[in-house]
């Protein structure tokens, strides 16, 4: 365990030998040669582990740009350097608590200049860390602003690190290490620190190394993720060579028009102005749209066998559009010859409008009070009493005479009136035409009857001879005795008592009115 620990601080002094020599010999030129104070601006003492090769003269810049000059290099008490800074500009003469200086290699040549921060960038609107510290009195560089050692770095030059690999250099250091290992063996602690301060980049990758250690599980998931999203391009690889391939033909292109560019970036602001409004209505929009897409999407499989049933009728109509072409061609003479009649029609639309207002008024109180109703219940009832049906189909249960013997008169009528159906004589004798044609009737209604019955045609003409123009025969048919006056030939009646029936006709017509 001894030989490890011998072995270690003997490592860990070789790291800082370059450093130590570099410091002690620059000390012994800035005792020599050591100015303090500053020329009374905005001065800022930063204390450092060796200058560097730091001059009077040399710059100060912030963020690359110079803000002032360095007024003095000196060496400390406690065996550091003391670089005087004198701020020039007035927009960075305002140094807080967590600035800081690194001297950085100017130029291949040796030259160097420092690089300052007058504070950490912070979340805006963060409180600012406090100003820095002045000087005390009586002490060197009073008054000025104190950046202590824990806020500088020096880093060791890389022509240092050269030299130290070359003879008789290498040597030399190898002697110098040997003879000062027990004294930096005790002084760990401080050779760590300046380890640290002679290279902010091994500083800043123990930071960096820091956070990837407390985010060691998301690195993982990174990994495996980055994996699994990688694992499309590699199997996509030839697409993305092309797109490569394609973006680089497309820079080239952009690079003939940097004019044009230049022009289309210069109105860029403005056309984020005006996209900011366009955006919230847009927003608006689709807040209100939102309703009418879900129920496209619930009509959706409507719409879709819609547009698949459109061929179908697409075709139907560009046939339907040629049938209505050629009947244009042929009903189109026949409306213009119509032009014409329509020019006479006009003046009887005028004239008939009146008829027209009154039939519709009388329409729509027939419409109204159901008289269309009633009279179709009055056709359909009087059908009903006037017809029978039997077996053989409709037949009429009364006949409708038109004749003289049905008015009602207060006198006799002096012009003949037959209303015998059959036989004839008395009065009706001097209308033989009108007597044949009533014998006739009866003849075929005596002959209806009997096949009624259930007797056949010619049993039925063979009780009832004779033909349609002839008179029946004597005892079939009804009497021949003339029908008188009710109440003698002076009562002034119309009304007649009928004759004599041969036995059984009564019976018969009244079946045959009753549909029996």
């Amino acid at each position: 365990m001894r030989t490890k620990t011998v072995g270690w601080r003997r490592g860990a002094a070789g790291f800082a030998a370059a450093a130590c020599v570099a410091a002690a010999a620059i000390a012994v030129v800035l005792l020599a040669t050591a100015a303090g104070g500053s020329n009374g601006g905005y001065a800022v003492r930063a204390i450092f582990d060796n200058s560097g090769n730091v001059t009077e003269g040399e710059d100060v810049k912030i963020d690359g740009a110079k803000v002032g000059t360095v007024a003095s290099v000196e060496a400390t008490p406690q065996g550091k350097a003391a670089v005087t800074l004198d701020v020039e500009n007035p927009g960075f003469q305002d140094f807080r608590a967590d600035a800081s200086c690194t001297i950085r290699p100017q130029s291949l040549l040796g030259e160097v200049y420092v690089d300052c921060k007058p504070t950490q960038p912070r979340e805006e609107g963060a409180p600012l860390p406090p100003a820095l510290k002045k000087v005390p009195a009586g002490q060197p560089g009073a008054g000025d602003r104190l950046l202590p050692l824990a806020n500088t770095s020096s880093p060791v030059g890389v022509d240092q690190l050269q030299d130290m690999t070359r003879l008789p250099e290498a040597q030399r250091l190898r002697i110098i290490l040997n003879e000062l290992g027990v004294a930096f063996a005790g002084r760990g602690n401080e050779l760590h620190e300046v380890v640290r301060r002679a290279d902010p980049a091994l500083r800043e990758l123990d930071k960096v190394l820091g956070i990837l250690a407390s985010q060691n599980h998301v690195l993982a998931n990174l990994a495996v993720e980055s994996d699994k999203a990688l694992a499309p391009f590699a199997a996509a690889r030839e697409d993305v060579k092309g797109f490569i391939e394609h973006s680089n033909t497309i820079a080239k292109a952009s690079d003939r028009h940097l004019a044009a560019l230049e022009a289309d970036l210069s109105r860029f602001p403005a056309f984020l102005r005006q996209l900011g409004p366009s955006m919230r209505r847009i927003d608006a929009f689709a807040g209100q749209a939102t309703p009418t897409f879900e129920a496209l999407d619930t009509a959706a499989p409507g719409i879709d066998q819609t547009f698949e049933s459109l061929p179908g009728f697409s075709s139907s109509t560009t046939s339907y559009l040629k049938s209505l072409g050629k009947t244009a061609k042929t009903t189109g003479p026949a409306l213009r010859a119509s032009e014409q009649l329509l020019n006479r029609l006009e003046p009887l639309g005028g004239a008939a409008k009146p008829f027209a207002s009154q039939a519709s008024t009388l329409l729509k109180s027939l419409r109204e009070t159901g008289g269309l109703e009633r009279i179709m219940d009055f056709i359909y009832l009087s059908a009903g009493t006037t017809n029978g049906y039997d077996k053989l189909g409709h037949f009429l249960r009364a006949d409708v005479l038109a004749s003289r013997c049905v008015n009602y008169m207060t006198s006799p009528s002096p012009l003949p009136c037959v209303a015998k159906y059959t036989g004839g004589g008395g009065e009706a004798e001097a209308g033989s035409a009108k007597a044949t044609a009533a014998s006739a009737q009866g003849v075929i209604a005596q002959r209806t009857l009997a096949v009624l019955e259930g007797a056949t045609p010619a049993q039925a003409i063979a009780e009832f001879p004779g033909s349609e123009g002839e008179a029946p025969a004597p005892g079939t048919g009804s009497s021949a005795s003339t029908a008188t006056p009710v109440g003698g030939s002076s009562s002034k009646t119309t009304y007649y008592t009928p004759g004599a029936e041969p036995a059984g006709v009564s019976e018969r017509l009244l079946e045959y009115l009753l549909g029996g």
